[in-house]
């Protein structure tokens, strides 16, 4: 590895060069950034295109179909033509499509280009998984999966606030503009220092193999129990972004200044637990971690669902629960991503991106139930949550056993 990349420095990650965890970093929030920025425009757009709030939502629908269905594309084309190739044509469609939502007239105008945004979006989760599954050995995968998510928790945070400023100085197009603006750096930042870290001596698949290949991944029992573990942690984590404004502003009568910072504390949450994971993976193995975090997120969950039903009057008695639940995903998501890419350095791209679609389509199943279940209480929100974290405790146990079989038959 020295050879190829003679600048690298020993982190306690893995030996991967500091720029490149960088710039992995910078695509992880891609999607944050696209999905939280433009949310406090809701209404500025609506008027502006003379809809209503309601159908600027589609926008935000469209955008998780994009995607959920881009990833499929781009799996195949990373195993074929190398990793920096589509990432760069990914992050030039999102800048122009990024472009197009600013200069918006209607709303069909609106929902089009966020598809394409989306398209474009998805090729860095795409890819990061991929290259950090090249360079990295499953252990340390997990650990960089880790320190990937200090970006994922980070975005979430300073997005709304962003999104904020932007609107009050400029009007809501200049959230779009500033997308533009951020997506042709990192397209320079990957054209001048990410390097091509598909392994050369590597034979690339035909594309027409992709179908075979995704049915493949879909047949073996090892890389899905994996995959659903770390998708339905996540599912549970857009179940909380979706049902927690009506909780945190309704419910409990947040005030909504408070409410940014509420939700910034608890992604901070989300950071140090992430940041903990890398410290516990020196002593622990990643299916001993998945283990017991599945069993700790199944024991928030339920107790978080326990105090909605009972429907707990202080904010103070329902917020630890929820904190532990939201935190504890940080440590399920990377052990089970890297688990399930574990053995697929081959075909690391279309396995990144079954996993990615899995993710977003999962998710977006447990958003909807959250409002399609909605009682004006807090009860839908910590149903779907306890749901999600009982499946990972049942994928996690099953990703145990199939790995026993695989490991008697050897």
């Amino acid at each position: 590895f020295s050879s190829l990349y003679p600048g690298c420095i020993i982190t306690e990650l893995c030996l991967m060069p500091l720029h490149i965890l960088l710039i992995l970093g910078g695509l992880s929030a891609f999607g944050p950034l696209s999905i939280d920025m433009y949310l406090p425009a809701f209404p500025a757009m609506a008027e502006d295109l003379g809809v209503s709030s309601e159908q600027i939502q589609l926008s935000l629908s469209v955008y998780f179909i994009g995607l959920a269905s881009g990833q499929l594309v781009y799996g195949p084309l990373a195993d074929r033509f190398g990793r920096r190739k589509p990432l760069l044509f990914g992050i030039g469609l999102f800048c122009v499509a990024s472009l197009a939502c600013a200069l918006a007239p209607t709303l069909e105008w609106l929902l089009a280009a966020r598809f394409a945004q989306a398209l474009g979006g998805c090729a860095g989760m795409v890819v990061n998984r991929a290259v950090v599954r090249d360079l990295c050995e499953p252990i340390d995968a997990a650990k960089a999966f880790s320190q990937l998510m200090l970006i994922m928790g980070v975005a979430p945070i300073l997005a709304p606030l962003a999104g904020t400023a932007l609107l009050g100085l400029a009007g809501w197009a200049s959230i779009f503009w500033f997308l533009t603006v951020f997506a042709g750096l990192f397209a320079l930042a990957v054209y001048f220092f990410l390097p091509e870290t598909l392994p050369p001596h590597r034979a690339p698949p035909p594309l027409r193999s992709a179908f075979w290949r995704y049915i493949g991944l879909l047949c073996e029992p090892l890389f899905m129990f994996h995959a659903f573990t770390g998708s339905v942690a996540m599912a549970g984590m857009f179940a909380y972004i979706s049902g927690s404004p009506y909780v945190f502003l309704e419910l409990y009568k947040v005030p909504v200044e408070q409410y940014a910072w509420l939700f910034g504390s608890i992604a901070s949450c989300f950071i140090l637990s992430a940041q903990l994971n890398s410290r516990l993976l020196r002593r622990w193995s990643q299916l001993a971690l998945i283990r017991g975090t599945t069993f700790i997120y199944m024991l928030a969950t339920v107790t978080l669902l326990l105090a909605a039903w009972l429907q707990v009057e202080s904010l103070w008695l329902f917020l630890p629960p929820l904190v532990l639940s939201v935190a504890i995903i940080s440590q399920v998501l990377p052990n089970a991503s890297a688990c399930a890419l574990a053995g697929h350095g081959h075909q690391a791209g279309i396995a990144s991106a079954l996993m990615g679609t899995m993710q977003f389509a999962i998710a977006g199943i447990t958003s909807a139930a959250v409002g399609m279940l909605h009682d004006n209480t807090a009860v839908p929100m910590a149903g779907v949550m306890a749901v999600c974290g009982l499946l990972t405790v049942v994928m996690a146990a099953l990703a145990r056993q199939a790995n026993g079989r695989i490991a008697a038959t050897h």
